[in-house]
């Protein structure tokens, strides 16, 4: 109509343009998606494979590497999606994933009997060349450095 101010899209109510969503996924913050990307692919391919063909096995064990899969593909898509709402769910899950991974790893050490086949996590992810302890260690000073 003539006369009236149209205001875009992106902008708010003040006018003002929301702030770009941060990118986490530069530098160093590629080679953590691509790592946690290869380990969500890893982590979901043998505990679909465990849990298909031979769950009663370890239904403990398989459980936690579907669980490991399940919080390695969210890292990954939080650290692609980039923003400040995806660091923070992507901190804490780095958080709880480090927390996992040394429950599940001292518990395999202290009482090997209660995971008759490994996990994901399993003796610190030592079947995955320890990647499961130190990634979500990299990942939180990743992203409390992309914070600034």
């Amino acid at each position: 109509m003539a006369g009236e101010t149209v205001v875009p899209r992106s902008t708010s109510e003040s006018g003002i343009q929301p702030a770009p969503a941060t990118r986490l996924v530069k530098g160093p913050g590629l080679l953590l998606v691509w790592l946690y990307g290869v380990m969500s692919v890893g982590a979901v391919s043998r505990s679909v494979y465990q849990i298909a063909t031979e769950y009663d096995r370890a239904p403990l064990a398989y459980s936690l590497s579907a669980i490991a899969a399940v919080v390695y593909a969210f890292i990954t898509y939080t650290l692609f999606r980039g923003g400040e709402r995806a660091r923070r769910a992507a901190l804490v899950c780095c958080a709880a994933e480090l927390v996992g991974v040394l429950t599940v790893g001292t518990w395999t050490l202290a009482d090997p009997s209660a995971f008759p086949d490994a996990t994901v996590w399993s003796d610190y992810g030592m079947g995955y060349l320890f990647i499961p302890v130190l990634l979500p260690v990299t990942g939180m000073l990743w992203l409390r450095r992309a914070r600034r």
